[in-house]
């Protein structure tokens, strides 16, 4: 790590299911291009001059499995961290932010900055980790983000359009998304005691819904969040004709 660069921990996220992909083999180690899907945002992270280490969140099932079939046998050494996730990704980095609050991952980030990153975005590349690091340094808190394309309608719960937000001020949002460490680790600890009901004794709060760490913060904290540039081809890979088009971007790259 430079002198006077402050930490910056990667939370990966491995923890999900092959239902949607209609497969039995959960999607993150799904084979793209005779590589898991998980080794590409590890491979991001791993060459990364701004990530300094890694905590992967997998299946209580997977996880000895990950350290010899990914970690070991492909040289991650910035993972230092492999732990369990939970049924839904909020509970997945739920469990990251507790870990890295009580102190116990390999390298202890108090004071520095968190990314958390779907290993199931094949395409994290420098230059998105550049952007979204320049902006939490800035702002405190970021996510990568892309202009929408497409005009967005808003429905009614009956499926009729009945508003259009302006397109110029649409954002489709991506990971990772980056904070301060005490900002993102107490915002999930306070979505925690909401959700387990543990709050003040109050009963759980079960309409909360959150889509993604951003929500998080805005939902508990008065932070605002900057939306730092991603890029189009920062797909999540969730379903078969997404592994296509994944294959599609590989195979321009390579050519």
């Amino acid at each position: 790590m430079a002198a006077g660069k402050k930490r910056c921990t990667a939370v990966v996220l491995a923890a999900g299911s092959g239902r949607r992909m209609q497969s039995a083999t959960a999607k993150q180690f799904m084979v793209l291009a005779g590589k898991p899907l998980i080794w590409y945002s590890l491979q991001a992270v791993e060459q990364s001059e701004i990530i300094d280490d890694c905590v992967l969140v997998t299946g209580e099932q997977d996880i000895s499995f990950v350290w010899q079939e990914i970690i070991r046998k492909y040289g991650f050494e910035k993972v230092t961290d492999v732990i369990a996730g939970g049924s839904e990704r909020y509970a997945s980095v739920g469990n990251a932010m507790r870990y890295i609050a009580e102190g116990r991952q390999s390298f202890p980030n108090e004071d520095g900055y968190v990314f958390i990153h779907d290993g199931a975005r094949p395409f994290l590349s420098e230059e998105i980790l550049r952007n979204t690091y320049e902006a939490v340094r800035r702002y405190g808190a970021c996510v990568a983000a892309v202009p929408s394309k497409d005009t967005v309608k808003i429905a009614d719960g009956q499926g009729f359009a009945v508003s259009t937000p302006d397109r110029r001020l649409v954002w489709n949002i991506q990971t990772p998304q980056a904070f301060e460490t005490k900002l993102i680790t107490a915002a999930y600890a306070e979505l925690e005691r909401k959700m387990s009901g543990t709050d003040n004794g109050t009963p759980p709060h079960c309409d909360i819904t959150v889509t993604d760490d951003a929500s998080v913060v805005e939902l508990f904290t008065d932070h605002k969040v900057k939306l730092a540039m991603g890029a189009y081809e920062n797909i999540k890979i969730t379903t078969p004709e997404d592994i296509r088009t994944a294959e599609g971007f590989l195979e321009m790259k390579q050519g």
